[in-house]
């Protein structure tokens, strides 16, 4: 678990929850292939905010630890790192 836990809705972030949390703890954002990459040390926690994020998309941590978020598709996706 890299990051902080985030929060509860009633309390304020503080900076741990700010810079580790997705999407603002993304080191870097970039587009390959038509696939948005989140770079950074996320968890599961992340991708399902990620989720929320892009409804219908498919979104997998990679093995990086980061966040990439793949079109609607009726197969699983590769993570490309």
């Amino acid at each position: 678990m890299p990051g902080p836990d985030l929060p509860p809705p009633d309390e304020l972030f503080d900076i741990d929850a700010w810079a580790y949390r997705w999407p603002s703890g993304a080191e870097k954002a970039e587009l390959v292939a038509g696939i948005l990459i989140f770079s950074g040390e996320f968890d599961e926690r992340d991708v399902e905010i990620a989720r929320r994020a892009y409804p219908g998309r498919q979104v997998v941590l990679n093995g990086g630890g980061g966040i990439e978020i793949h079109p609607a598709s009726d197969t699983p996706p590769h993570p490309r790192s």
